[in-house]
């Protein structure tokens, strides 16, 4: 009996010692994964303090010829060789499995996988589950090599949002809205222009190459990379132009341009993959129908994650008008960003496209939003986007040089890359100058040939480029395009934006070219310059429009809705107006909007003869809270 017991007890004290012995494995298996994970976020914070001293040392030698986001690059570079070549040899545990399930296959492979591992002592197996990376060629890679690389989801739904929203939270309203034809033109007609240019050209230089390229890419997979490449990201070219003061028509062309041809290619680039998976019978060829519902497709989705954006920011400034959140100023800001980010949240959620809405979120929440905003959100916003523009762009460019040496899934075909850089300078040409031909037998004043020229130069690409060709790496052609994809966006913001002070100078465009002055009268009304852009019909309807009832009715501007409404709508009227707006609360305090001249208007538009109501000033016009 007591030998019996003894070996009871021996055998439960083995089991217990041999969970001890795993638990303690583990342990240090997880902090081993915890230390590298640190080394790699280290490494990249490093990286961006590297880019922050050396960006400051420029500026104070005056060095120009090179901007922060091509330093992120070339340290990127440099660092991703020094891990790929000289890091440390702790190998990477991998254990090979063969799936004898004919239903998974390299086009559609298994989201996770569960392993069984036989346990000690029990008479069940452990089930581990491991998620998806991807195809890894190389095994011979170390652990830090391979923490290196991220998951392409962090960069459309963490790093991606505050740089889109930025730009429309940033945007200079009135140079946008003046070149708003020529904006549109450009970002939406000549970047789906482009993409199939580049598409087409790409698939009959596909046909020339050997029979593994062109077996291994469809004409679909070469209008994909037509779509991501045509879209822009002048980070450079703006910077120059903003230190120099170049013309602001020039600047918003620009800047507006890549704006919203970043969210036209990323809707494009949707679209041309439902085609496929969605509308397409399967039969390879080209079907009528299966076009149409995609071309439906794009602008769907494009106006609804537009109106999702806009009313998303018009809710925003509701609750900031109808509320004193703003007596609680981090309270107040918290709910901005909350709201903001929730918006991309949601259009990602419902498969429309958070781009779009986040671009559209951040112009609504700079023209009404930001006039409810107390003092102090309104510098914290404004502070806080503009700081995690910055980081998120050079970290995006940083990881962009990095993972040139450490992502697995890079393949480098000499023909294709020279075929992608050939056709993307193509596509660019025909995007700029036939339209900017056709724009001017109606514009004025017209773009000149210069402003053209420097427009192509300006056609960098970056973050949304990137993004897009990292998403999906499974299949060769795909790798094929991120390879090709990388390098354009590494050459385009090295080279040419490193040229960019002296293209102004070759080009022999006017810099240090002065903002057109807005004169007040004593009356209260705007004098506007002379200018051809106060004859806009659209533009001076937009303006009535919004000063008449959008901004009393979503900020605490005048006139109110109580004017502008018929008197039968009074009861509502009085409802959606404030004390503020009646009581002219803070009316000497300087409350108008980053950007509040949004469109040119007459003179005589807004002028009341109204005892009971004081004439709207230019603060009132322009929006600002009176």
């Amino acid at each position: 009996m007591w030998s019996s017991l003894l070996g009871f007890f021996g055998v439960l004290l083995l089991r217990e010692c041999s969970g001890a012995d795993s638990d303690i494995e583990l342990d240090a298996r997880a902090q081993t994964t915890h230390r590298l994970d640190t080394l790699n976020l280290l490494l990249y914070t490093l990286l961006l303090i590297l880019t922050v001293l050396t960006v400051w040392l420029f500026k104070h030698r005056r060095v120009s010829f090179l901007h922060e986001t091509g330093l992120a690059v070339i340290y990127g570079l440099i660092v991703g060789a020094i891990i790929r070549y000289a890091g440390s040899s702790d190998p990477v545990l991998r254990m090979s499995v063969v799936s004898n399930d004919a239903k998974y296959n390299s086009s559609l492979p298994p989201d996770a996988l569960s392993l069984h591992f036989p346990f000690k002592y029990h008479s069940k197996n452990k089930t581990y589950e491991y998620m998806f990376r991807g195809e890894i060629r190389d095994v011979r890679d170390n652990e830090i090599d391979f923490k290196a690389t991220f998951d392409p989801e962090i960069f459309f739904n963490i790093i991606l949002p505050p740089i889109i929203f930025h730009a429309g939270y940033s945007l200079k309203r009135k140079y946008f809205f003046r070149n708003l034809g020529a904006i549109l033109t450009f970002a939406i007609i000549g970047t789906t222009v482009s993409s199939f240019v580049v598409g087409a050209l790409m698939y009959g230089c596909v046909q020339l190459m050997p029979s593994h390229m062109a077996n291994s890419i469809t004409f679909l997979d070469t209008l994909y990379f037509g779509a991501l490449i045509s879209s822009t990201d002048p980070l450079t070219v703006l910077a120059i132009f903003s230190d120099l003061r170049v013309d602001v028509n020039l600047y918003a062309l620009v800047f507006g341009e890549s704006v919203l041809n970043d969210a036209v290619a990323l809707v494009l680039s949707g679209s041309i993959q439902n085609y496929a998976e969605k509308y397409q019978s399967g039969t390879g060829t080209f079907e009528t129908v299966a076009f149409f519902k995609a071309v439906w497709n794009f602008f769907a989705i494009f106006m609804l994650s537009l109106l999702i954006g806009a009313v998303m920011g018009m809710i925003t400034a509701l609750m900031t008008k109808f509320t004193r959140i703003r007596d609680f100023p981090l309270l107040e800001s918290a709910l901005f960003v909350l709201m903001s980010y929730s918006t991309f949240l949601i259009a990602e959620a419902t498969e429309l496209t958070g781009v779009v809405t986040v671009l559209f979120c951040g112009i609504c929440q700079a023209h009404y939003t930001y006039n409810n905003l107390s003092d102090e959100s309104r510098n914290r916003t404004k502070q806080m986007f503009e700081l995690l523009n910055f980081l998120a762009e050079n970290f995006i460019f940083s990881y962009i040089g990095v993972s040139m040496f450490t992502f697995p899934k890079h393949h480098f075909d000499v023909l294709f890359i020279v075929a992608g850089f050939t056709c993307a300078a193509i596509g660019r040409a025909v995007n700029i100058y036939p339209l900017s031909w056709l724009m001017n037998f109606w514009r004025s004043p017209k773009i000149p040939t210069n402003f053209q020229h420097m427009l192509f130069f300006a056609g960098l690409r970056g973050a949304m480029s990137f993004a897009l060709a990292i998403r999906n790496t499974v299949s060769e052609a795909r790798q094929a395009m991120l390879t090709t994809t990388s390098l354009i966006v590494i050459i385009t913001v090295i080279i040419q934006g490193g040229s960019a002070l002296n293209l102004l100078y070759w080009f022999k465009i006017p810099v240090g070219v002065d903002e057109e002055p807005d004169t007040r009268r004593n009356d209260g009304t705007v004098d506007w310059p002379n200018s051809p852009y106060d004859k806009a019909i659209l533009a001076r309807w937009w303006s009535s429009f919004d000063t008449n009832y959008m901004k009393p009715l979503l900020t605490h501007s005048r006139p109110t809705l109580l004017e502008t409404l018929p008197v039968c709508c009074n009861g509502i009227a009085r409802l959606l107006t404030t004390t503020e707006q009646m009581t002219q609360e803070n009316a000497n305090g300087n409350l108008g909007d980053s950007d509040s001249d949004i469109c040119i208007v007459d003179n005589d538009t807004y002028q009341r003869d109204n005892s009971s109501s004081v004439t709207p000033s230019i603060q009132a016009i322009s929006g600002h809270q009176v």
